[in-house]
Order: C-alpha cells, then structure tokens, then sequence
C-alpha cells in the first residue's frame, strides 16, 4: 500500500510492523491527554494533512467513512472563535447542541467520574466550586480552541446512523495518536457543538452536515498549570470480564 506522508509517496508493508512499533503505538496513547493550554506555534498545512491522512485509515462499518472535516486556522479560526464564544456567552451557557451527548440525567457510576474529572480540572487551576465566574470563564474557553492554532470541526451527514458515531469515534482517536506522533496535541471538544449555527455560518457547512463536535490541535504549553491535569483511569477488571 503507498501512502502520501510529507509531501512524498511511501510504501507501507501492511502485513508486517516495524520492530519498535509497539513501544511507538504505547507511547502515543499513554502521552495522550486533552490539552487545555496551547503556544502560539503555528503547525504546518502539511502537517494536519499528513494527520487527518492517517486517521482516514480508520475502520468504518461497510467503509461509509462518515467523516467531514472543516480545518480553521488564522483569520478565520479568529472569526470563528470570536463568534462562538460572544454566542456562548450571550446564551448564558445554554446548550443548543442537536444530539444528546450525555444521559440526561446523568447517573452513577457516571455521575461520580464526571464530578471527580470536573472538580479535579478546576481544582488544578485553584478554581472553587463557589466561583461562578471563574468558572464559567474557563469554560468559554472551549469555544476559542484553548488558544491553539488549528480548530478542527466534525460534523456528519444527518442520515447517519448509531453505528456511523462508533466509526467516528475510532476516526477521532486515530487523529489524536497520529498528532501525538507529530509531537503535537489535542483536545476533542463536544462543546463545540452547542454553536452550530455559528459553525455553519462561518464555514459553510450545508444543512444535510449535522455539527458533531470539534477538535484542538497545535503544541502543549509545557508551564500552563491546566497541562498537569488528567483524569483518574478505570482498571481493567473494573469493566472487563473474560470468558474461557
């Protein structure tokens, strides 16, 4: 199989893996984490070609491929993010997302890991729970990437169906290794989704596209404090059962 990686066509033994690519592969899930801090470091167009490249190796159900990828960056990412904060902000936080992203209400055992990692993330920032506007300032900050360089946005043909959102799933994660390998980073964002008129708008996503969610991508700030966090990671025989 070639693949066009860098500007060039390479070949790739698909029956065959290179001896250190299982330490490669480990390394890039281990490393992943949703950054909420970005420098102000450009990534090249060939770069986030050569990602989304990869990612579109990602298996899909019937090879439907059901992703659609709008990638803003400069003037436009700073429109973009201007506008979808401003409407944010003006809603008051409230959701205008067309898909359900949680069950509402959200129950246990759920219910406690979403507080621990919510709670967690504003403690590492010495945020109290009390401090509404602290709060809800850290939260508008969904809506301009963290600062990065690159938005990614997601969006789906509306036809789709439940299995289509599980190959998009495995789409997003083959972003997120591929742009580890890269030395880069990302954080997968629903809250995108809760501006989709914005998104539409500013991107001419046609109206048979639903807004799925986005995507940060650019370099971790290694001294923002908001980098140190990650969230606790359930153990194997917590949701697992093995049968022989």
């Amino acid at each position: 199989m070639a693949i066009r990686l860098k500007g060039e066509m390479m070949e790739v033994n698909q029956q065959k893996l290179s001896v250190d690519s299982a330490g490669t592969v480990d390394e890039a899930l281990l490393t992943r984490r949703s950054v909420r801090a970005f420098l102000n470091k450009e990534v090249e167009r060939e770069q986030i070609e050569d990602v989304l490249r990869l990612a579109s190796h990602a298996p899909s159900g019937s090879n439907f491929q059901p992703w659609h990828v709008y990638v803003a960056t400069g003037e436009t990412l700073a429109k973009l993010t201007h506008a979808m904060q401003a409407a944010y902000l003006s809603n008051n936080g409230d959701v205008m997302r067309e898909y359900d992203f949680y069950m509402n209400p959200i129950e246990e055992p759920y219910l406690s890991r979403r507080r621990a990692c919510g709670w967690g993330l504003y403690a590492t920032l010495g945020i109290e729970r009390h401090e509404k506007d602290r709060l809800a300032a850290q939260r508008a900050r969904n809506f301009v990437f963290f600062d990065a360089p690159v938005g990614m946005i997601f969006t789906i043909d509306r036809r789709m169906a439940s299995g289509s959102y599980i190959d998009y799933g495995m789409f997003l994660q083959s972003i997120a290794l591929a742009a580890r390998a890269r030395g880069l980073h990302t954080c997968a964002q629903a809250s995108i989704a809760e501006v989709p008129q914005i998104v539409c708008e500013h991107l001419n996503v046609p109206p048979d596209e639903m807004v799925l969610c986005g995507m940060a991508l650019g370099y971790a700030d290694p001294d923002a404090v908001v980098n140190e966090f990650s969230p606790k990671r359930q153990d194997v025989e917590v949701f697992t059962r093995f049968f022989n």
